[in-house]
């Protein structure tokens, strides 16, 4: 299934993005470090953002699937750029809490399945990828 992405260039290095199916926006702006204001997510930011929601995804969707709750869980996701041979993302370090209560069975389940997320399988050989899990 394709999805429409419009982005519209601002100017001073923003970008408005509309998600064609919901009609939903958000801004970007270029980070301070690559001259930028920071003022909204940066397109490398976003990358960032969606390999912790999509872990948390197909995650839930197994959890769901398996009547396992894993409200409550949680991605922190640290990014770092790295600037050889060009400005890339060098690494992702992901953080995930899940809820204490799932059994150990749930757990190598849910965080084989983290591994499995379309967004760390369409990054190149330049980004590293750290993958913690902790429980709450």
């Amino acid at each position: 299934m394709a999805v429409t992405l419009d982005v519209v260039y601002g100017g001073d290095l923003e970008c408005t993005l509309t998600h064609g199916p919901s009609g939903d926006r958000m801004k970007t702006d270029a980070p301070v470090d690559n001259r930028g204001r920071g003022a909204h997510f940066s397109p490398t930011d976003l990358v960032g953002a969606a390999m912790g929601s999509c872990m948390l995804t197909v995650m839930g969707i197994v959890a769901r699937d398996r009547g396992w709750d894993m409200k409550g869980a949680t991605a922190k996701v640290v990014k770092e750029m790295g600037s050889e041979p060009r400005r890339h993302i060098a690494k992702l370090t992901v953080a995930i809490t899940l809820p204490a209560a799932l059994d150990d069975k749930a757990r190598t389940i849910l965080e084989r399945t983290a591994h499995t997320c379309p967004v760390q399988a369409s990054l190149g050989e330049l980004t590293q990828v750290v993958l913690t899990f902790q429980y709450f």
